[in-house]
């Protein structure tokens, strides 16, 4: 090899000459991919993955190839947020030091190039999970060896208060270590820039050049870092600046809600908590089963902290039959997104449903826009945002109140933020997303299920003085805009052949898309990759819009369409499906079973779909 290792050489040449000899053999036998293989073969004979030589030995020695097929077939790649993944000791397609060393490195070297000399700012922040402080400390001793002043919030704390560090402390990057709602094993590092925002064009395929390229990653001592001022805690005193931020928003309406609120594990109690009894709401309980930080996620439904599964909620609802409770908040472990259910009424003996990112959006914005109309705050030149998967019933509000939606965007908060920026966050109402993510103000550049909690208490509050639930405001704005049903799956497609599958199927619908989905004519195909609209039996046209792995299809129904993307985070395939009526007063169950049987339909035939490849 042409960059042998001298102190392999020396001391386990015969040992590495096996292994090599083992791995070929085993690219041979169709136990490793062929690309796991050579990724394999450089981690053996490349000087700057010497430490990691005697565990790939031992997994050779002991012929765990699923294992190393699984952790080395391809590098982990930046997704919509950042680096995310499994947690292994070795291999380029898992979260390790390396791998996250590589990412810390790698952003210090961009930044380098951008600004050769003098000090630069940096601020991290991490969540309960396993090994997420150790990383965080990684991350840290890298961006000192580099050159930057480290800001620290410690304890464990939210995403939204790491973009709020950014800004607060006008640094030049930061991280978040965190995988958000990713099942137990996994971890990650959400990158951003000094927006407070996740990385978008330029510098997001620049920093992952740079990431690719590393070889060295130079590294402070830690300790010896905080002890000289180069890395700063900053825990309280951040608490402290994000807590009046949030305040700004509080209001003179009712506070008579019993809340029962639900961390799901994670670091949400303190804000969450500490924001609500700040603003009035006495009547707050945490969910004891629910509240203990742990990266365990022991008392949640497959151990997945993800507020977008309804089965989170089963046993808060239960508990909340008992206790008399109104509503029912659940943030992720890192508290960027929130999730919410409530009585379907305020009848005794009620059914209790959770309603999903989408109906949240919507709420949501009706109410900041309604209270800025009240109040005579609001132009034609405020503006809320969304994405080309969220529900069009936030647009349609929003043009009701004659504000302006600006929702061509492509998936991930860090696009929604974008806008902002680029259109005037002095202007800026509500930004929402199908997966349950929120903000609103100028104090960070991502989503915050801290405000959004504050938002949906005033909200429910307001309505239950009303005599109205959640739900039943919903209604009112079917009735108003047109009934908006939706329905979302993933297929999950792990590993190299999944990665295979992922891209022939996207592959299959843009080549041989079909004619019809659930009963309805497709009239038009948006290709957002290709940057083509495309008509049976007319010649493609541009799209308008940004470029990303997304396809819409748009059916002969006014406002039913599907949309079909890869995710940027997970393994998976991701498939969202809209139904819609324009308003008709007494007509939402019929509009609702409709919307039912288009979404079996559609499933059974995305799946089939799917399945093929």
């Amino acid at each position: 090899m042409k960059r042998l290792s001298m102190s392999i050489e020396s001391t386990a040449m015969t040992s590495v000459s096996q292994a090599l000899e083992a791995v070929a053999d085993a690219v041979q036998g169709r136990k490793l991919t062929a690309a796991a293989g050579d990724n394999i073969r450089l981690w053996l004979t490349d000087a700057r993955y010497a430490a990691y030589v005697p565990q790939v030995l031992e997994h050779i020695d002991l012929q765990k190839w699923q294992i190393l097929d699984d952790v080395f077939w391809t590098v982990i790649p930046f997704g919509t947020g950042g680096r995310r993944g499994k947690m292994y000791p070795i291999g380029c397609n898992a979260i390790n030091e390396r791998t996250i060393g590589e990412s810390a490195q790698g952003l210090a070297n961009y930044l380098r190039t951008l600004r050769p000399t003098g000090e630069l700012r940096f601020a991290i922040a991490y969540d309960t999970r396993h090994r997420s402080r150790e990383f965080a400390e990684l991350c840290s001793s890298i961006m000192v060896a580099n050159g930057f002043r480290v800001f620290f919030i410690e304890p464990y704390r939210s995403t939204p208060e790491l973009s709020f560090l950014v800004r607060n402390k006008q640094c030049d990057c930061g991280i978040m270590v965190t995988a958000s709602h990713n099942p137990p094993s996994d971890n990650a590092v959400k990158v951003y820039w000094s927006t407070g925002g996740q990385l978008v064009p330029p510098h997001d395929k620049a920093v992952i050049d740079q990431v690719m390229q590393v070889d060295q990653i130079r590294r402070a001592d830690f300790q010896q870092a905080v002890a000289s001022g180069q890395i700063e805690m900053v825990g309280p005193e951040t608490d402290q600046a994000l807590l009046e931020a949030h305040l700004e928003f509080n209001d003179a309406g009712p506070r008579d809600l019993h809340v029962i609120y639900s961390p799901l594990h994670g670091v949400g109690e303190f804000n969450v908590a500490t924001l609500l009894a700040k603003c009035g709401f006495k009547n707050v309980e945490v969910y004891g089963p629910h509240r203990e930080p742990s990266g365990d996620f022991p008392n949640v439904p497959g151990n997945v902290s993800n507020p977008e599964n309804s089965e989170v909620f089963d046993s808060i609802i239960a508990h909340a039959k008992q206790s008399g409770g109104d509503l029912i908040l659940a943030t992720d472990p890192d508290c960027d997104r929130v999730g919410a259910a409530t009585p379907l009424t305020w009848e005794k003996g009620s059914e209790w449903g959770t309603l999903t990112g989408n109906q949240l959006g919507a709420l949501l914005i009706d109410f900041v826009l309604e209270r800025m109309q009240t109040a005579g705050t609001l132009t034609p030149e405020h503006f809320t945002v969304t994405t080309l998967v969220t529900s069009l019933l936030g647009k349609r509000v929003t043009e009701s109140y004659g504000a302006r939606c600006y929702n061509n965007n492509l998936v991930g908060f860090k696009w929604i933020c974008h806008v902002v920026d680029q259109v005037g966050a002095e202007r800026f109402v509500l930004g929402t997303e199908e997966s349950y993510g929120y903000l609103v103000g100028t104090y960070a550049r991502d989503k915050d299920g801290v405000i959004a909690c504050l938002l949906l208490c005033q909200l429910a509050a307001k309505c239950k003085a009303a005599g109205i639930t959640l739900f039943q405001r919903l209604e009112d704005l079917y009735l108003r805009h047109g009934y908006h049903g939706e329905h979302t799956i993933s297929i999950f497609m792990h590993g190299s052949d999944g990665m295979r599958r992922m891209q022939a199927l996207m592959a299959r619908l843009r080549e041989n898309p079909p004619q019809q989905l659930a009963g309805k004519s497709v009239l038009r195909i948006r290709d957002y990759e290709n940057m083509q609209t495309i008509r049976p039996g007319q010649a493609p046209t541009n799209l308008n819009g940004p470029q990303g792995d997304l396809v819409i299809f748009d059916l002969d129904d006014q406002g039913n369409q599907i949309a079909i993307r890869p995710s940027g985070t997970e393994p998976k395939v991701k498939f969202y499906m809209f139904f819609y009526q324009p308003a008709a007063e007494g007509t939402t169950p019929t509009a609702k079973a409709l919307g039912r049987e288009f979404f079996r339909m559609a499933e059974a035939e995305l799946r089939a779909i799917a399945d093929s490849v």
